[in-house]
């Protein structure tokens, strides 16, 4: 076993692109997810990669796209203001089907809100914030151990499909230290890239052109078509979720990243006083784990929703469960989080009166 070093998360998120072969990242400065820029700006060089602190973040987005479009890993970090900044880019990248990780560390809103910690980015992460249809595949981690897997991990899934990957963390995971195991990923066979503008001519004599851009209807439709169906095999494949104790559960809690940690806890405090609950931890945002929910619904009688927001990732659990069990609701905003005690409460009073 390798050895376990404490480290920040913003830290380990950083340290595990430049192990998964990020060898570009392109951003602006916004708390709380500094660090990430900060450590990468000593650490890219040493590994002989490039940093540029951009402009803005519109340019650090499209740099993100021109590094892609080369076939070179790229990657970018920001918090609510600024991924609203970089949405033009990530569709510009979802059209173009080039992959990318973006990094989220989200701060509470709307507006330029505050630096506390929140997950009202959500909506914006999960139903594609910028222009057209398309579809970004959303990973959560809920430890720093874990924002190191899933970053390790994210870099494959994007060039697998040739999709941009999100990486939906808040300020309480950026700024924890816990002990972390930088231990080997197995990678995932990857494709080759084919597709990329280094200037050589492809099967048919032409060089390779990358654009999203289309101004043929019919054939913008066949692009649209072709992505359609990408989103419904990375749906197909790529669900994942934790599941704790849901097997004899009168009622789910269903949470992600750290309000999963603080359900956990409420869970182990409600079986301690025989109360039947459990958790539905989703790990993968979109696709959202509707077949592992699947396995749930008829075996509970009710499901808590638990969200640092006024209710985004609710609407989707409402959509999977589609009204056969009552959906409850319990969030905090502005930066407050919420207590294992007032999540053991809740469930509580939700219980009685199932």
């Amino acid at each position: 076993m390798s050895e376990r070093i404490l480290m920040k998360g913003n830290e380990v998120i950083a340290e595990a692109a430049i192990r998964a072969g990020c060898r570009f990242f392109f951003g602006y400065p916004i708390t709380p997810q500094n660090e990430i820029p900060e450590y990468l700006s000593w650490r890219m060089p040493q590994v002989g990669g490039s940093f540029v602190q951009a402009e803005s973040e519109v340019a650090a987005i499209n740099m993100v796209y021109g590094a892609a479009g080369a076939g070179g890993r790229a990657m970018t970090s920001s918090s609510g203001p600024g991924i609203s900044l970089k949405q033009e880019g990530i569709s510009f990248l979802a059209g173009a089907e080039l992959p990318a990780v973006i990094v989220n560390i989200m701060r509470c809103g709307p507006g330029l809100g505050g630096i506390q910690p929140a997950q009202s980015d959500y909506f914006q992460a999960v139903k594609g914030g910028g222009h057209g249809d398309y579809k970004v595949v959303v990973l959560a981690p809920a430890s720093v151990q874990e924002a190191y897997d899933l970053m390790m991990e994210a870099f494959d899934i994007s060039d697998i499909y040739r999709n941009p990957v999100m990486i939906l963390g808040d300020g309480i995971l950026g700024q924890m230290m816990e002990p972390v195991e930088f231990r080997e990923y197995k990678p995932r066979e990857l494709p080759r890239k084919d597709w990329i503008t280094n200037g050589r001519k492809n099967h048919d004599g032409k060089k390779n052109i990358i654009n999203s851009l289309f101004l043929d209807p019919p054939a913008f439709e066949r692009h649209n078509l072709k992505l359609q169906k990408k989103y419904e095999n990375i749906s197909l494949h790529e669900q994942r979720a934790e599941l704790l104790d849901c097997e004899d559960a009168d009622l789910v809690i269903v949470a992600y990243g750290s309000t999963a940690r603080i359900a956990k806890t409420a869970v182990a405090d409600l079986r301690q006083k025989g109360l039947k609950v459990g958790l539905f931890r989703l790990i993968s945002l979109w696709p959202f784990p509707a077949d592992l929910l699947e396995s749930v619904i008829h075996k509970t009688k009710g499901f808590l929703a638990v969200e640092m927001s006024a209710g985004q990732m609710v609407e989707d659990l409402r959509l999977n469960v589609e009204g056969r069990k009552q959906v409850h609701f319990y969030g905090r905003m502005g930066g407050m989080v919420p207590t294992p005690e007032e999540l053991a409460k809740k469930a509580a009073e939700i219980i009685k009166g199932l």
